[in-house]
């Protein structure tokens, strides 16, 4: 295997290197609905069977396929990328939350921790329910009670697994040092 590191601190396995299990991972992404290697599963590959685990939970939140609108869920993905200080996802979904029609400013807070407001009451709950997780803080009922009028528990639970498996990228990219934009190996 190649010990230079290509993906931050990480060395990406060449296609004609990995294993037979690792290929079929590979191919599992290139091939199927996603279409290329995406930033944490450069280094997922790896680990296949992760691999195979994680790629379905990552497609349900693909535009068009959860319950929350791609506004929505740029929102919760900035604030928990975030707060885990992790510069590779949090610099693409800063520009993924501008380019889906997130105002600016809205977004620069998020970024920074600081305080934002949206005019749209889903978009503002699901900000309140994701900043109050990041934070680890306790729900208070009225904020749960919102949440349920204005979201209902599908999307609840759809912001709260989104930030899962945000996490699980975002300490991903920590441990391997990856920076924003870094590109990876050429496949």
């Amino acid at each position: 295997m190649n010990a230079t590191p290509t993906f931050g601190r990480y060395a990406e396995i060449p296609v004609d290197q990995m294993t037979a299990e690792q290929k079929d991972g590979y191919r599992f992404l290139v091939d199927g609905p996603r279409g290329r290697l995406p930033g944490p599963y450069k280094v997922w590959v790896h680990n296949p069977k992760l691999l195979r685990a994680a790629a379905p939970l990552g497609e349900h939140f693909t535009p068009g396929k959860s319950t929350l609108t791609e506004r929505e869920r740029e929102i919760a993905v900035i604030v928990i990328t975030s707060k885990w200080n992790s510069a590779y996802p949090a610099a693409a979904h800063e520009k993924r939350g501008k380019e889906v029609g997130l105002p600016a400013p809205a977004v620069e807070a998020m970024m920074a921790g600081l305080p934002a407001s949206f005019a749209d009451l889903r978009e503002q709950v699901v900000y309140e329910l994701a900043t109050t997780l990041a934070n680890g803080r306790l729900l208070s009922q009225g904020l749960y009670d919102r949440a349920v009028k204005a979201l209902g528990h599908e999307s609840i639970t759809d912001v709260v697994v989104l930030m899962g498996y945000y996490t699980a990228v975002s300490l991903t990219m920590n441990v391997y040092a990856v920076p924003a934009g870094a590109p990876g190996l050429a496949r």
